[in-house]
């Protein structure tokens, strides 16, 4: 029963006939001031002129809940920022505690003004299993989540949550959560361990009546740098967010992930006989694609390795990267529970150039998929020293296939790979059916080069359930233990598909 229900009772009981129950107390707001364009920019610039100061920790009892009683309390909608307005948004706000171990500043900004929210627990609801928790100056809500009219008007549906870190998570219309973002990576990877920054505040302007979008700020803090961001969110059955923002180095910024993102990949086609597991496949994400500045597009599958991989695709001002999720039917995964064909992807599109650097992908070792293990991001090859500040501006798409149509190659549908009875391995590369794709498919030329081992020419052939071409090879790693591939098909002398590459390890 839950604890809010029983004070209603108490308070029916107690009124006269008749009277109705106690109304939700609502998101309470404090003292209004001045906020502008410039507002949090200058408040992290004064921030990281200063030496980094950790946030208090919130008390103990709230810290040390167990996963099982942190989901014994959550926020009642009814006290959503907003609710019974017309305005065409509503903001939850998220309990502290567990994995979030330090309040989050959450603003309202309207007519030139904004004001705090204030932290109060008549807004969540909780069973009787909830503990009792101290209530001191510390506490702060962890985090917000939006919500809006997606698919029928009246019912506001979640598309975005802000919470834990500088992580963030978006979905198009029917998606549920898959892969994460985060505001900026910091030597990710790095033997030295790897730095999290933190928002530390956000700012959430008031919409206006019919808008389709929602405008927030957000504080960025850590030991090594600051950051104000702002994030124009528009919903819709793809989800776009444009990101622009500036950090401010507190010490040379060396390692610097921009527009970072993290999924989980723990198996598929290509290294099946390693999990004991009744899927096919188990990932949020299968892939990282490139449109580099010279103009290929790239495909990577994904890998669970057994060691640490680190990859790094030089480019100069790149024309767009992300992580996909291309399988989309429930029979590439037959999860009932964790759907993972509805899923997203999430591409990230420069909007002026970044000049030199790579597309870096991580890949970390897994046995659980409640792991994420994959990270991708844009890593510049010049420094920023301490004292400087670097601007970028981007945008995030969210959605089944958010990645640019126009022109682009055949896709990469899927990639397998297993033993063959006689030795070696043999790869099999399905691409999807074009407009381009000959009837006669010995027109077609495959390219295919290989780092180490020994591999056929590789042969091409029509697969009769996606009416697409599929490239196979075999190989023989003979002494290596690491073979990076790379493979395409070509039409009289022009690119017809992806430019497929792989990093084949021992298992």
């Amino acid at each position: 029963m839950l604890r809010r229900d029983v004070l209603k009772s108490l308070v029916a009981l107690a009124a006269v006939p008749g009277a109705g129950l106690a109304e939700e107390p609502g998101l309470q707001l404090g003292d209004a001031q001045p906020f502008d364009a410039m507002t949090v920019r200058s408040r992290a610039k004064a921030l990281a002129e200063a030496e980094y100061t950790p946030r208090p920790m919130i008390p103990e009892s709230w810290r040390n809940l167990s996963y099982d009683q942190y989901r014994k309390i959550w926020f009642d909608g009814r006290n959503a920022l907003w609710n019974g307005s017309d305005k065409p948004q509503r903001v939850d706000v998220l309990p502290p505690g567990l994995y979030y171990p330090q309040a989050v500043e959450i603003n309202v900004v309207e007519n030139g003004t904004t004001r705090p929210i204030a932290f109060d627990m008549g807004v969540f609801d909780s069973t009787d299993k909830f503990p009792q928790v101290e209530i001191d100056a510390t506490l702060g809500y962890s985090g917000l989540r939006l919500r809006a009219e997606l698919e029928q008007p009246g019912i506001f549906q979640e598309y975005a949550v802000f919470q834990g870190a500088s992580y963030f998570r978006g979905i198009g219309a029917g998606e549920i959560y898959g892969l994460s973002a985060r505001g900026l990576a910091l030597k990710t990877a790095d033997p030295m361990g790897e730095e999290f920054p933190d928002f530390t505040a956000f700012w959430l302007e008031t919409p206006q009546p019919g808008a389709g979008s929602m405008v927030l700020h957000a504080l960025l803090d850590s030991p090594s740098c600051t950051g104000a961001y702002r994030f124009d969110v528009a919903h819709g059955d793809t989800l776009r967010m444009a990101v622009s923002a500036e950090i401010f180095a507190r010490t040379d910024l060396e390692h610097i992930g921009i527009a970072p993102l993290t999924s989980m990949f723990l198996f598929d086609e290509t290294m099946r006989q390693r999990f004991d597991d009744f899927r096919p496949a188990v990932h949020d994400s299968d892939g990282l694609l490139i449109y580099n500045g010279n103009g290929e597009t790239i495909w990577r599958p994904l890998a669970n390795p057994l060691t640490l991989q680190i990859s790094a695709f030089v480019d100069e001002n790149p024309r767009g990267f992300g992580l996909m999720q291309r399988p989309r039917n429930f029979r590439d995964f037959a999860d009932l529970e964790a759907l993972y064909h509805e899923r997203p992807a999430l591409w990230i599109t420069p909007q002026e150039d970044w000049g030199k650097g790579a597309v870096t992908l991580v890949e970390i070792p897994a046995d659980l998929e409640i792991y994420d293990n994959i990270v991708a991001y844009w890593r510049p090859a010049e420094l920023i020293p301490a004292g400087a500040s670097h601007s970028m501006s981007y945008l995030m798409d969210w959605g089944h296939d958010p990645a640019p149509h126009g022109g682009r190659p055949l896709r990469v549908l899927s990639t397998a790979i297993g033993g063959r009875p006689e030795g070696g391995k043999v790869v099999t590369i399905d691409f999807e059916r074009g407009a381009l794709v000959p009837e006669d498919l010995s027109r077609l030329d495959i390219v295919l080069r290989s780092s180490g081992g020994s591999l056929t020419p590789g042969l091409v052939q029509r697969n009769p359930e996606t009416n697409g071409p599929r490239l196979a090879f075999t190989f023989e790693p003979d002494e290596a233990r690491a073979i990076e591939f790379r493979a395409q098909l070509r039409l009289d002398g022009a690119p017809l598909s992806e430019v497929w590459l792989y990093r084949w390890t021992t298992a």
